[in-house]
């Protein structure tokens, strides 16, 4: 008989949850479109890629930090992955940008890749989030710059925390 109690109270937690999941979704269909949701859900490249050939740390206006890791096969970028101690915004913009970057050479992402760009393929963003598609592609090219600045001088990349 505990054991039933037990299992009741679970399901209705698990329950309960899912409902509270759902009512979440739905409020945020009202300001966010579905691939703003999709990379809240399940975000893309959120990793650290370890001895990688770019690296930029960047904190913007609202105290959000981004990093981003990226390495570079064929002059164009192999891969790309970002951490975040920001918001849910915060982090679908890495991913986006994360996503827009790779396969791309570097002129074609300081060229290409900005804020617009990350806002158009999202659907767009609320005002107070804009800044979020700022500082990922911000730090991206932070990146870039890190990883050029070690091709003229090879020895600075054994000197990264």
């Amino acid at each position: 008989m505990k054991k039933e109690k037990t299992l009741n109270k679970n399901e209705d937690i698990n329950k309960f949850a899912d409902n509270l999941q759902e009512q979440i979704i739905e409020q945020l269909r009202k300001e966010y479109s579905e691939v703003v949701i999709d990379h809240w859900q399940n975000p893309r490249n959120f990793k650290k890629i370890k001895d990688p050939d770019g690296y930029a740390k960047v904190t913007g206006p609202c105290g959000d930090t981004m990093e981003m890791f990226i390495n570079i096969q064929d002059e164009k970028i192999s891969e790309c992955g970002f951490q975040t101690d920001g918001c849910g915004t915060t982090i679908v913009c890495g991913s986006v940008t994360s996503e827009i970057a790779l396969n791309k050479t570097f002129m074609q992402v300081i060229a290409d890749v900005n804020a617009e760009d990350v806002l158009k393929h999202l659907g767009g963003l609320p005002p107070d989030n804009v800044h979020c598609a700022q500082l990922a592609t911000e730090t991206l090219k932070r990146a870039l710059l890190d990883y050029r600045s070690k091709q003229k001088a090879p020895w600075k990349k054994h000197y990264r925390k």
